[in-house]
């Protein structure tokens, strides 16, 4: 169990608060909890109608659906990312209608490795509700605890969400275009190294990275059941890639500001917070030719 000091929801005789990550046994102790809004996040990039078809098909019982592209991102212009950050009204009312309010513990899971789960715990955050976590190893990991899933249709009581953004929670190109400027803050890039290196670009137009950035797969984060590392095993790796940098002084950025929120929850849950998530992400930083690519030289 995933617990922090604040405590706002009840577990048992006690109360608690799960704010990075819950295990499967914890969430199915709760699972009939009113406290308790269960969020399915099941997506495919390459398929965008799979993961509504999915939760349709199989979804944790009581779990109402995000759509990455639908709710989770406003409208792409071509020049501000794939998935750009939601208007804070539109993302108000959304959460409002899955029955969100600050009373609410949230638990967000997707398909297995948390990298849909984790836009969603990172959205939430930045409208200053910090009850949220991501199910540690997703539906797949349910799944194989033996736990039951509906095809049922859920519906539950609008509740109204109050949000507010955070400032300096996330940051835009103009302030990723002074860090990359100056030199005064570590960029993080999430995307697979072969993506990173510049030598296949299977998304976005232009291949490369940020210049001045650092690799750190988000895929490092997880063993080989999908799971997270231990919050130790974590911090090493995480140091490393941030290379004696303050991780409150972090931008960490991925393709399109999904998988960075993955490596945002990592490093929360390493002990490393404070870091700022770039959501244009390389494909806003890429749609425009006068800013600087950096490749890996042979």
């Amino acid at each position: 169990m995933r617990l922090e000091a604040d405590t706002t929801v009840r577990y048992g005789s006690a109360l608690v608060t799960f704010t990075t990550l819950i295990d499967v046994p914890d969430l199915a102790a709760h699972l009939a909890d009113d406290a308790f809004r269960v969020v399915d996040c099941q997506f495919d990039l390459h398929n965008p109608d799979w993961g509504q078809n999915a939760h349709a098909a199989a979804h944790i019982p009581g779990a109402v659906h995000a759509d990455l592209n639908r709710d989770l991102s406003s409208r792409p212009t071509g020049t501000n990312g794939r998935h750009p950050l939601p208007n804070a009204d539109d993302l108000r009312r959304f959460f409002g209608r899955l029955g969100i309010d600050s009373g609410i513990q949230v638990v967000a899971y997707d398909q297995d490795t948390g990298m849909f789960a984790s836009r969603l715990w990172w959205l939430l955050r930045w409208l200053g509700h910090d009850a949220v976590a991501v199910l540690d190893g997703g539906l797949a990991r349910w799944l194989a605890a033996g736990e039951a899933a509906s095809s049922s249709t859920e519906t539950v009581a609008p509740r109204e969400f109050n949000g507010t953004p955070r400032p300096g929670f996330a940051v835009d190109v103009r302030e990723v275009e002074r860090a990359v400027a100056h030199g005064d803050r570590r960029l993080l890039d999430a995307r697979a190294p072969e993506r990173f290196d510049g030598l296949v670009e299977p998304i976005d137009k232009v291949a490369g990275h940020i210049p001045g950035a650092r690799n750190y797969f988000f895929m490092r984060s997880l063993d080989d059941q999908g799971r997270f590392l231990p919050p130790a095993t974590l911090r090493t790796q995480i140091s490393a890639a941030l290379d004696g940098s303050d991780p409150g002084q972090t931008i960490v950025y991925c393709g399109s500001g999904v998988t960075a929120a993955h490596s945002l929850l990592a490093m929360e849950q390493a002990g490393l917070s404070g870091g700022r998530l770039y959501v244009g992400s390389w494909s806003e930083w890429s749609s425009d030719e006068r800013r600087g690519v950096e490749k890996r030289e042979d």
